[in-house]
């Protein structure tokens, strides 16, 4: 089924809009001339980590350490990227480098 051209036009113009909302709303709502809430500054020390633990966990949420590999590819990869964040630095090598070396494990080890 194909959406016609006025359905074409719509959905371009609500992803338009929803894109500009979310780029706009925060300079609308917090303007440079005030101080920042002291919740927001809260949410902004703690969610980064908030975060990076739920990714933690859900990468090896469905590991089995009783079949299979026994999650060491995953141990691997988790490792590279956490000892790629501590030298460089830099969480775009951590992450591209932890999933490399996690695939090059499941291809070519285990």
């Amino acid at each position: 089924m194909t959406m016609s051209i006025t359905q074409q036009i719509i959905t371009v113009a609500m992803v338009v809009l929803g894109t500009m909302l979310t780029r706009f709303l925060p300079f609308m709502i917090f303007p440079s001339g005030k101080p920042t809430p002291k919740y927001i500054q809260f949410l902004g020390r703690v969610l980064p980590s908030a975060v990076i633990g739920l990714l933690v966990i859900y990468c090896f949420k469905d590991v089995s350490l009783l079949s299979g590999s026994h999650g060491i590819p995953e141990l691997i990869g988790a490792a590279a990227v956490a000892l790629l964040h501590f030298w460089k630095k830099n969480m775009l090598l951590s992450i591209a480098g932890g999933t490399v070396v996690y695939m090059a494990m499941v291809q070519l080890v285990f």
